[in-house]
C-alpha cells in the first residue's frame, strides 16, 4: 500500500475541501534542481509519497511546550486536533510528549509515554493518518510502535544506544535530527568551522548508526535540527544551505523551523504564536532550496503556500 494525503479518509470530516489532495503532473524543470528530486518514504504500513512537499503536523502533548503546551493533553482534544490538521492537508502527525525548547527540563520516559503512548493508540485507530512519535528515548518509541505508530521522529540522531535496535526491526520510518548535548546544554554547544559541513557530517554520523543497524535507507529521512545547538545566524545559512545536505547525504531533508525563536528575532520580537506567517515563508525558502518534508503547527497555511510555490518551482523560466 502506499500512503499519501490523497487517500487519507478523515470520520466525521464533513465536506471541506482537502488541500492535500492537490496533485501535479511531472515537470519540466531540470531534474537536478533540488525541488524536484522524487521518491517514496518507506513507512511502517505502506510508503508515503515525496512528489510533493509533505507536511507533518506537530501535535505535542506537553504541559510546557514553547507554543502550545498544555492545549491538548486530554487524548480526545489531541485526537480532534489530529483530525483537524488532516483535513487541512496533512500528510502525518507527529505526536510528542517532552519539551525540547532550549532550557527545557527532562521528562522520565515513564511520564512521557503516558502522554504519547494513548494519543498514538487513539490516532492510529480512528485515522487514517500516519502518525509519528516525537521522542529521544529508546523505551518511549518502543510503547509507541506497539501502540501503532508509523514514524519514530528522534531529535537525539540516534542519541540512544537502544534506539536503532528499537527501530530496525519495527518496519517504521525514521527521522534522524542533527542536535548537540541535550535541551538544558544546547545552545553552549554552538562552535562550527563550517555549520554546514559540519552539521552534515554528525548527520552521517547518525545515519551510519542506522545503517548499522540494519535500518534501510529508504526508511530513514533526516533534518538538519534548525534551533538545537545553533544560533539565529546558522539556521538561515542551513536552511540556505539545504541543497549541500541532501547532495552528501542522499536522504530527504525534513526542515522544523515552525515558530522558531530566529523567525521572531527576524521579525522584531514576535510572539511564538504570531510566527506563522514567518514559519511559511522559512518553508518556501526550504523548498526552494531543496526540503521536501515540513514540520508546522499551522497546517492550512504551510499546505497552501508549500502547494503555490511547488507549482511555480516545477516550472522552468523562460530566456527573454
Amino acid at each position: 500500500m502506499t500512503t499519501n494525503s490523497a487517500q487519507v479518509q478523515v470520520p466525521g470530516a464533513g465536506d471541506e475541501p482537502n488541500a492535500a489532495e492537490s496533485r501535479f503532473g511531472s515537470s519540466t524543470l531540470d531534474p537536478g534542481h533540488p525541488a524536484l528530486r522524487t521518491g517514496q518514504w518507506a513507512l511502517r504500513r505502506g510508503a508515503l509519497s515525496l512528489d510533493r512537499p509533505v507536511v507533518m503536523g506537530i501535535l505535542n502533548v506537553t504541559p510546557d511546550s514553547f507554543s502550545d503546551g498544555g492545549r491538548f493533553l486530554d487524548p480526545a482534544r489531541a485526537v480532534e486536533q489530529a483530525r483537524r490538521m488532516a483535513r487541512e492537508g496533512a500528510d502525518l502527525v507527529d505526536v510528542g510528549g517532552e519539551s525540547t525548547r532550549p532550557g527545557a527540563p527532562a521528562v522520565s520516559a515513564d511520564e512521557e509515554a503516558a502522554r504519547v503512548v494513548p494519543v498514538v493508540r487513539a490516532i492510529h485507530d480512528v485515522l487514517d493518518l500516519p502518525v509519528s512519535v516525537d521522542t529521544r528515548k529508546a523505551a518511549v518509541a518502543r510503547e509507541a510502535l506497539a501502540a501503532g505508530a508509523d514514524v519514530v521522529n528522534d531529535v537525539s540522531g540516534l542519541g540512544d544506544a537502544e534506539m536503532a535496535r528499537v527501530v530496525a526491526p519495527s518496519g517504521a520510518g525514521l527521522v534522524l535530527m542533527h542536535m548537540r548535548g541535550t535541551p538544558q546544554t544546547m545552545q553552549r554547544l554552538t562552535d562550527y568551522g563550517d555549520v554546514v559541513d559540519d552539521v552534515a557530517a554528525e548527520l552521517a554520523e547518525s545515519l551510519a548508526r542506522a545503517d548499522a543497524a540494519g535500518i534501510a535507507r529508504d526508511r530513514v529521512v533526516l533534518d538538519p535540527g534548525i534551533g538545537f545547538a545553533k544560533t539565529a545566524e546558522q539556521n538561515l545559512e542551513l536552511i540556505a544551505s539545504l541543497e549541500r545536505i541532501q547532495a552528501r547525504l542522499g536522504r530527504p531533508l525534513l526542515l522544523g523551523a515552525s515558530r522558531k525563536s530566529f523567525i521572531g528575532a527576524l521579525l522584531g520580537g514576535v510572539a511564538a504564536r504570531a510566527r506563522d506567517a514567518g514559519t511559511v515563508g522559512a518553508c518556501v525558502a526550504g523548498l526552494a532550496r531543496g526540503a521536501r518534508l515540513f514540520r508546522v503547527h499551522d497546517v492550512r497555511g504551510a499546505r497552501h503556500a508549500l502547494d503555490v510555490a511547488w507549482s511555480v518551482l516545477r516550472i522552468p523560466a523562460r530566456a527573454p
